[in-house]
């Protein structure tokens, strides 16, 4: 994949709302209240702008949105962020653009004074190449909830320390 060929926009637009279900739906991995909450979470930084709690980096290719990440610092925590989200359609999954868009992640959040990343994801089998995703990221495995999300669908953790 050539990244130059990539445009990054971190405040979001619209129509983003609809570009994000698109995504999010183009992986068949999400309930649509868990895309209801994704789209809450764009929703508040139209409304808020910067007051806002949750930072977005769009990544658009001939103009079109393909993949996006929120994060945002951790309420009550020191130098501790969130990566809320994180998807890449579908149609253009493997190519790197995750990878790309969490590398983009860490140094805002690094610029920003964070040094701990934290994610939480399902212990679902659905979500293993998830899981594979981040811990060649240099995630690593920190707390593993049983039964969190229902039964058999334990909550999985993992941190990475930013340099």
């Amino acid at each position: 994949m050539d990244f130059k060929k990539l445009t990054l926009r971190r405040e979001p637009e619209k129509g983003d709302l609809e570009r994000v279900r698109d995504i999010l739906l183009s992986t068949g991995k999400f309930h649509s209240h868990e895309i209801d909450v994704a789209l809450e979470l764009v929703q508040d930084r139209l409304d808020k702008g910067a007051k806002s709690e949750y930072f977005f980096i769009f990544a658009e290719r001939e103009g079109k949105v393909i993949g996006y990440v929120c994060y945002g610092p951790i309420t009550m925590a020191e130098e501790r962020f969130d990566i809320y989200w994180i998807a890449v359609h579908e149609e253009i999954q493997r190519e790197g653009i995750g990878a790309f868009l969490i590398m983009e992640t860490e140094k805002s959040i690094l610029e920003a004074g964070g040094r701990y990343i934290f994610v939480e994801t399902s212990s679902k089998e659905i979500y293993k190449p998830t899981r594979n995703f981040y811990i060649k990221q240099a995630y690593q495995e920190v707390a593993n909830i049983p039964d969190y999300y229902a039964d058999n669908d334990n909550k999985v953790v993992l941190r990475k320390r930013l340099n």
